[in-house]
């Protein structure tokens, strides 16, 4: 079968420069790249003319055969792709396809061939805040051990992939071109230090647990002039011995006894913000929560705050004094002839229509 006209493979006038031959190559070899294609015959031989025709006309010489002699002139020069660097030795090519490699794994180096800076790496530093230091915000000072450039020395070529940021390997009857594993594609090496460094934190008033702060460029340093990665702050609440968090809420359970609860008294409550004072209605039943509003955590961004949540628990007293256990009986004994308490006597009259 007759090879097609090189020119009509790549869709091209005889005119077209490099650029537009580059191009067209590209589009071609990203159609039909075998990995892209898998068991596919017809899109395999399309992607060998392509790269048949694009290093022949891509080559000044080779070029001006096949335009002087057709396909005669280059026979046996064209399509060797087990060549030096796997493309024959003919550079452009191996660049383009590098670039378009690079495009597959999410990764490659910069059209013009520089090796490209990779960002340094990011750190997650773990930072615990009692729960006044999260209502109301604190400044921290946290201490992070990260890589460092040691003072003194200079990145070097990778040895690996002699500067280039990419290294080629063989894939059946091609060779692809890959990130440096070394390098990670900076195409040098710096020899490196663990330091300890100390950052100051501003931890914002109303954090939550499991929030996260980001300093940005105070991660790892980058390689060929890229950016530092960033510093992720973790928060961590300690429990508090009264209170609980629900959102921008504050809980809190307040023991009252027996006589305050039924006749009613003034207690002094704890908040974030100190004690306040506290009316408890007269007969206040175990359970009754009441709103304390604005004594809560502050919000994030300074809007408001939230409130204070209180839970009423009515004690029994574990050990009587022999005046209290006097107290006691008489009130159970008046109980007995009239009970003021509504839920109980609610509870036993309906008792008693169940078992009459």
């Amino acid at each position: 079968m007759s090879k097609r006209d090189y020119y009509e493979v790549l869709g091209v006038d005889k005119s077209a420069g490099k650029d537009e031959i580059k191009k067209a190559y590209r589009k071609l070899a990203m159609q039909f790249h075998p990995d892209r294609n898998p068991d596919n015959p017809e899109a395999e031989a399309k992607f060998k003319e392509a790269s048949e025709a694009a290093e022949v006309l891509l080559n000044e010489d080779k070029k001006r055969a096949y335009d002087q002699f057709g396909h005669a002139g280059v026979d046996g020069q064209a399509g060797g792709f087990g060549g030096a660097g796997g493309f024959g030795g003919f550079e452009d090519l191996g660049d383009i396809f590098g670039d378009i490699f690079g495009d597959f794994m999410g990764g490659g180096r910069r059209r013009g061939g520089a090796p490209r800076g990779r960002r340094g790496d990011d750190i997650q530093e773990v930072v615990t805040v009692n729960f006044e230091e999260a209502a109301f915000g604190v400044e921290k000072e946290v201490s992070i051990t990260r890589h460092e450039i040691k003072e003194g020395t200079t990145p070097q070529k990778c040895d690996m992939c002699d500067g280039h940021g990419q290294v080629r390997r063989q894939q059946g009857f091609f060779t692809i071109s890959q990130t440096c594993p070394k390098c990670s594609g900076a195409g040098e090496s710096a020899q490196m230090i663990r330091k300890k460094v100390n950052l100051s934190v501003k931890i914002p008033a109303g954090i939550d647990e499991g929030q996260r702060l980001k300093l940005t460029g105070e991660g790892g340093p980058g390689s060929n002039g890229a950016p530092r990665g960033d510093l992720y702050v973790l928060i961590k609440i300690r429990e508090h011995e009264f209170f609980t968090r629900d959102d921008f809420d504050v809980h809190c359970e307040v023991p009252i006894s027996f006589s305050q609860a039924a006749l009613g008294a003034e207690i002094e409550v704890p908040t974030l913000g100190g004690k306040v004072s506290v009316k408890i209605p007269a007969g206040t039943q175990s359970g009754k929560r009441m709103r304390l509003k604005n004594k809560g955590i502050s919000r994030l961004g300074g809007y408001g705050f939230g409130d204070q949540i209180i839970s009423i628990h009515v004690e029994t007293p574990t050990k009587l004094s022999h005046e209290q256990k006097e107290l006691f009986e008489k009130l159970a004994h008046y109980e007995e002839k009239e009970s003021n308490s509504p839920m109980s006597k609610g509870f036993f009259d309906k008792v008693k229509e169940l078992f009459q």
